[in-house]
C-alpha cells in the first residue's frame, strides 16, 4: 500500500510537505503541489480523509455518480428530482452527498476510485445501469457498499438496486396508443448501452407483437437523453415514405425536442402525430401539449436508494435488495385516437 512517505520520497519534499499539499494549505507554492500531485498520480496514491477520525465507526456520506458529466446530466428534469429524493433522506440521517462530475466514463471512473480509497464516502448510488459498466465491476470487487438505480448488467441477485418495472411500463403505454387506433408505432430511446433504455423497448416490441403488428426497424431511434437529440430524431422519421402515426419516447426531456421539432415541420400533436413518453418530470404538464407520460415516482426512487445505501453502510452483512417503485400513466393532451 502506498504511504505519504513514498509520495514524500518520490516528490523530493518531507511527510508533512505532503501532508499540507493534501489539505490544500496556501503556504505551499504552486509549483510544489503541482510535483507532489503528480507523485500521488504516479503512485495511485489516495489520502484517507478520515484517517485521523478514529472514533468514527462509518464515514457518514454517500458518493451519488451521475452518467454523464454534472453540467450535461442535470439538463435533465430527471437528475435534481432524483437528486432531491436522496438529499432528503440522508439529511435526516445526518449524512453529506459527493456528487461525480467525471465528464466521461473514464474520469467518472477515477473519481470513484478517489472516493472508495479515499474513504471521502461510506457508499455510493449509481444513477444508471450501463452494460459492462466498470465503476459497477470495481465497486464489487472491492465489496464496497453501492446501490444502482436500474437494473443491474449483471449478477442481478447479487446487487441491491431500486427500479421502476420499465419493461411492463413501455408495454402498457405503448398498448395505450395501440388501443387508440395506431398501428405504425416509432419508438426513440436514448443509448442502448443503458438498461432503461433496452427495458423499455423490448416493453415496446412485446406490445407490437402481442397485437400483431410488424416490428418496423426504420421506426427504431437511439439518440441522446437531450433536447437535441429529439430533433435529429424528427428529421429521419419524417422523411420515411410511410411516417409513423404515433411514438413511444424513451425520455420526457426527448420528447420536448420532439415537439419543438415537429412544429417546425407543421405537424400538429395530437391531431397528425401522436406521442407518449416516460418519466413524468415537471415540463411534461406545463409544455403544450401537455405530455401524455409514464410517472416513474422519480422522487421516491431517490429517497428508497438512499434508505438502502444507508443502511448497507451500516450493516454490511445487509441482505441484496431489489425494490421495485410502481409507476402510473399520467393521460394529457399528447394523444387522440386514430380515424
Amino acid at each position: 500500500m502506498v504511504t505519504i512517505k513514498d509520495v514524500a520520497k518520490i516528490s523530493g519534499v518531507s511527510p508533512s510537505t505532503v501532508s499540507r499539499v493534501i489539505a490544500n494549505n496556501p503556504r505551499i507554492s504552486e509549483e510544489t503541489k503541482k510535483k507532489v500531485r503528480k507523485a500521488m498520480k504516479e503512485l495511485g496514491y489516495h489520502p484517507n480523509v478520515n484517517a485521523r477520525n478514529l472514533v468514527a465507526k462509518s464515514t457518514k456520506a454517500v458518493g451519488v455518480i451521475l452518467p454523464s458529466s454534472t453540467n450535461t446530466a442535470l439538463q435533465n428534469p430527471f437528475f435534481p428530482e432524483i437528486l432531491r429524493g436522496i438529499g432528503s433522506v440522508i439529511h435526516d440521517a445526518e449524512y453529506s452527498m459527493y456528487l461525480s462530475t467525471g465528464e466521461t466514463e473514464e474520469e467518472i471512473f477515477n473519481e470513484v476510485q478517489r472516493l472508495v480509497y479515499g474513504s471521502y464516502v461510506g457508499g455510493i448510488i449509481l444513477l444508471y445501469s450501463r452494460i459492462n459498466d466498470k465503476v459497477t465491476n470495481f465497486l464489487r470487487e472491492q465489496n464496497f457498499p453501492f446501490i444502482i438505480v436500474g437494473k443491474p448488467y449483471d449478477y442481478e441477485t447479487q446487487i441491491s438496486h431500486v427500479d421502476n418495472d420499465n419493461f411492463k411500463a413501455g408495454k402498457e403505454i405503448t398498448k395505450h396508443l395501440i388501443e387508440m387506433g395506431h398501428s405504425r408505432i416509432g419508438f426513440i430511446g436514448g443509448s442502448r448501452d443503458l438498461f432503461v433504455t433496452r427495458d423499455r423497448e423490448n416493453g415496446y416490441l412485446a406490445a407490437l407483437e402481442e397485437a400483431g403488428i410488424e416490428d418496423c426497424e426504420s421506426y427504431k431511434i437511439h439518440t441522446e437523453f437531450l433536447k437535441s437529440g429529439g430533433r435529429e430524431a424528427v428529421e429521419h422519421l419524417m422523411s420515411l415514405d410511410t411516417p409513423p402515426t404515433g411514438l413511444v419516447v424513451s425520455d420526457d426531456l426527448i420528447s420536448l425536442g420532439i415537439l419543438s421539432m415537429l412544429e417546425e415541420y407543421g405537424i400538429r400533436v395530437p391531431q397528425d402525430i401522436s406521442l407518449v413518453s416516460f418519466n413524468n418530470v415537471y415540463l411534461s404538464e406545463i409544455t403544450r401539449p401537455a405530455l401524455t407520460t409514464v410517472d416513474i415516482q422519480i422522487y421516491e426512487l431517490g429517497a428508497q436508494s438512499a434508505k438502502a445505501l444507508i443502511e448497507k453502510t451500516q450493516n454490511k452483512n445487509e441482505p441484496t435488495k431489489r425494490i421495485i417503485i410502481p409507476y402510473q400513466i399520467v393521460f394529457r393532451d399528447s394523444v387522440s385516437r386514430l380515424s
